[in-house]
């Protein structure tokens, strides 16, 4: 016991080891401690505004839900330039080659601001008009549009935030990426409720409020990052040379970015579509949907700490020869998501009214966010196998085969199922739910199929 929690502070302070040698568990367990608690800090992002929004009204908490399934473009690219920024600089690592791993932390955090920025700009512009395609009531626009303009308009600090975190990451500096998270959720916690309430000398800013003070929070850390970054105190160290563009380098990172985004994009644009059919049973509806959907997202976050260390472990190995040790690496991490996930899951199906309680004592809005939060983590252990296999395809470059994967599961699968079950067969906003857990689960045994047939290992970066 005593050498885990060795281990466990050694994973907290930041290590200098290297992950392509020793044992695979202690390894492991030194990358996913810090991916685990950053994880963990930002699941507690998704749950915070909702818990100090939810006191102001309904609409405010539909208008965070709704305007959440549009920031997936958002979180699509950073996702997505995260993937391939998080392969190339773990196989470049494993080859012991820093300076290949500054080329493409730089050429990757070049491409997530000139994205974001045309986002920003296009988003801010129509968010009413986005407000209304994707359902919201006149009530809801009215009271709540600054909320959305706020959030699209300022996409960059969440884009370069989940970046450059997936660029330590793959170096083996996660517990770089877990402290940056830790500033910008702390920022946004205290500085929340201030402006939300309007608290001290703070103007009472509403829902928007906990825009504002989200993107101060990530804006924060994002400074925070880059001095990181240029200060040589990371693995990956960027000087005044890595600022000019590399077209080969760029090339190779959107190579993976592309199919990576697109994998994102198949993945979070089928949550628009749940959505969509959620806001036909109106706002109640949609509110209990939001307030499961963000506790379910409390719990997957940290589950997808171990599934980025398994990534950095499957890329570095690889880089370094060894498949067999990448292998490995993968099945272990995957029983250890499958213990704590399903541990998390079984909590949430017998303490659902209780902890629903936290966020909401609206009659009209419990049962839905309790229906929601039961079907949908009955189905953890499968979510917990599937993140690992498709984090590990993404860090050894194979990004076309979980996007192929996702596009079956989630398209073809959830969205037709959840409209069939919902409205077709009229079982409400429970079917949406069962067409969640079903589609997640088919993920789940899909990718260990083809996973076993060891075509990823094969892959060039």
């Amino acid at each position: 016991m005593q050498r885990w929690w060795s281990l466990f502070w050694e994973a907290v302070r930041g290590s200098d080891r290297d992950y392509t040698a020793g044992p695979v568990g202690p390894a492991l367990v030194m990358l996913s401690v810090p991916m685990v608690l950053e994880m963990a800090m930002e699941s507690l992002f998704a749950v915070v505004d909702v818990f100090f929004v939810s006191r102001i009204s309904g609409d405010a908490v539909a208008t965070v839900g709704v305007t959440e399934a549009m920031l997936t473009i958002v979180y699509t690219v950073a996702l997505g330039l995260g993937i391939g920024a998080t392969a190339v600089v773990a196989r470049r690592i494993g080859e012991k080659d820093p300076e290949g791993a500054a080329q493409a932390a730089a050429q990757s955090i070049a491409l997530g601001v000139i994205v974001s920025l045309a986002v920003g700009v296009v988003g801010a512009l129509n968010a009413e008009r986005l407000l209304r395609l994707m359902g919201g009531s006149p009530s809801m626009i009215a009271s709540s549009l600054g909320y959305t303009q706020v959030m699209l308009a300022g996409n960059a600090t969440v884009t370069l935030l989940f970046l450059i975190n997936a660029i330590f990451r793959g170096a083996g500096d996660p517990a770089i990426a877990m402290r940056m998270l830790w500033l910008a959720n702390a920022i946004n916690i205290g500085l929340g409720p201030c402006l939300i309430f309007g608290l001290g000398p703070f103007p009472e800013l509403g829902v928007a409020g906990a825009a504002v003070a989200t993107n101060i929070g990530r804006g924060t850390a994002v400074t925070a990052q880059l001095w990181m970054l240029g200060s040589g105190r990371s693995r990956v160290h960027l000087t005044r040379r890595h600022l000019e563009l590399v077209p080969a380098v760029m090339w190779n990172v959107c190579r993976l970015s592309g199919s990576g985004f697109l994998q994102i994009l198949i993945d979070t644009s089928s949550w628009i579509g749940l959505v969509r059919v959620i806001s036909t049973f109106g706002s109640d509806a949609l509110a209990g949907y939001t307030i499961g959907i963000r506790t379910v997202v409390f719990a997957i976050l940290p589950a997808w700490g171990l599934s980025n260390a398994s990534a950095t472990m499957v890329g570095q190995a690889l880089g370094a020869g060894k498949p067999d040790r990448a292998e490995a690496a993968v099945w272990t991490a995957g029983l250890y998501n499958a213990v704590v996930l399903g541990s998390v899951g079984a909590v949430f199906v017998l303490f659902a009214p209780q902890i629903v309680a936290i966020y909401t004592a609206d009659p009209k809005i419990v049962p839905h966010a309790i229906d929601c939060l039961r079907i949908v983590s009955a189905g953890f252990v499968f979510f917990a196998y599937g993140l690992v296999f498709t984090q590990s395809f993404n860090g050894a470059g194979d990004t076309w085969t979980p996007t192929c994967i996702n596009l079956g599961c989630f398209w073809l699968l959830q969205i037709p199922l959840a409209w069939l079950l919902a409205i077709r067969l009229q079982m409400g906003p429970r079917g949406v739910y069962i067409a969640i857990t079903v589609a997640f689960s088919t993920l789940a045994v899909v990718s260990a199929l083809v996973f076993r047939k060891g075509r990823w290992k094969r892959r060039r970066v």
